[in-house]
C-alpha cells in the first residue's frame, strides 16, 4: 500500500530550509526511496510550511528513514525550525494518479516485458478480463499470460496512451495500438504488413494500485481487414 508522509514545521529561515532540502536531495541520490514530494507554505502564514513526501509503502519508507544523511539532515532540519515539526504517517487508500499509472505501464508491460510473471506487480491475483473478441472471460494470471502470448505470437507491437480519466477506483484508458505482423494471428500467415487500431480499457483498481477486473473494447474487425481476412 501506498504511503504518505506530512511533515508540518514553522521556520523563519525558508531559504535555508530550501537549500537543506536541496542538500537532503543531493547527497541521498541513487538511495532515497521516495517517489514524489511537495512543499507547500500556508498563505495565511508565511513561515508555516508543510512537506508532503510519498513512498511506495510503509516499510520502503522505513529503509529510507534508516538512511545516515536522512537522520544528519533531520538534525539540521530541527535546528532551523521554530518550534518542533510534526509527522503524520498515512497509509494512502486511494490515488487516482497511481492508478492512471499502473494502467499505462500494463499497457507498456503488454509490449514490451519479456517477463510475463512480472505482471503480477500491477494485476491482482485472480484478475478478472472482460474482452468481448473472447467467447469465455479471461481470468486468473496464467490466462493472461496465454492472451499476451497468442498476440506478440502475431505481432510486434506497442501502445500509444492518447487520453485518460480516472474517478474512483476507476480509470478510463484511450489507446491507439501500432504492429508489425510478424507471426501466425488467427490463422494468419505472417504479411509483414504495418497495422493499426484503436481501442479503450476501463481498469478497476483495488487500494493498493493493483488492477483487479478489465472491460475492453477495440476494433478488431479493423484490424482483420488490413490483414486482408475481411472485406473492407
Amino acid at each position: 500500500m501506498t504511503f504518505t508522509q506530512i511533515i508540518d514545521f514553522k521556520t523563519s529561515r525558508i531559504d535555508d530550509m530550501t537549500r537543506l532540502m536541496d542538500r537532503w536531495i543531493e547527497q541521498t541520490q541513487g538511495k532515497r526511496t521516495a517517489t514524489h514530494s511537495v512543499l507547500g507554505k500556508d498563505r495565511a502564514d508565511s513561515s508555516h510550511l508543510v512537506e508532503i513526501v510519498e513512498f511506495p509503502s510503509y516499510d520502503v519508507a522505513m529503509r529510507n528513514s534508516q538512511l545516515p544523511e536522512t537522520d544528519r539532515i533531520f538534525r539540521e532540519m530541527v535546528a532551523l525550525c521554530d518550534e518542533m515539526p510534526t509527522f503524520t504517517d498515512l497509509d494512502v487508500v486511494r490515488d487516482e494518479a497511481l492508478y492512471k499509472a499502473n494502467a499505462r505501464r500494463l499497457l507498456e508491460m503488454f509490449a514490451t516485458e519479456e517477463e510475463l510473471a512480472l505482471l503480477d506487480e500491477v494485476l491482482a491475483e485472480g484478475y478478472h478480463d472482460h474482452d468481448p473478441t473472447n467467447e469465455q472471460d479471461v481470468i486468473g494470471m496464467d490466462a493472461v499470460r496465454r492472451e499476451v502470448e497468442m498476440w506478440r505470437g502475431g505481432f510486434d507491437f506497442a501502445f500509444t496512451v492518447d487520453d485518460q480519466i480516472a474517478e474512483g477506483d476507476r480509470v478510463c484508458t484511450r489507446w491507439t495500438w501500432r504492429g508489425s505482423h510478424s507471426g501466425d494471428f488467427m490463422g494468419l500467415q505472417p504479411t509483414g504488413m504495418e497495422v493499426s487500431m484503436t481501442g479503450t480499457v476501463v481498469h478497476r483498481f483495488r487500494d493498493d494500485g493493483k488492477i483487479v477486473e478489465g472491460w475492453w473494447q477495440y476494433d478488431l474487425l479493423g484490424l482483420m481487414g488490413q490483414l486482408g481476412a475481411v472485406e473492407g
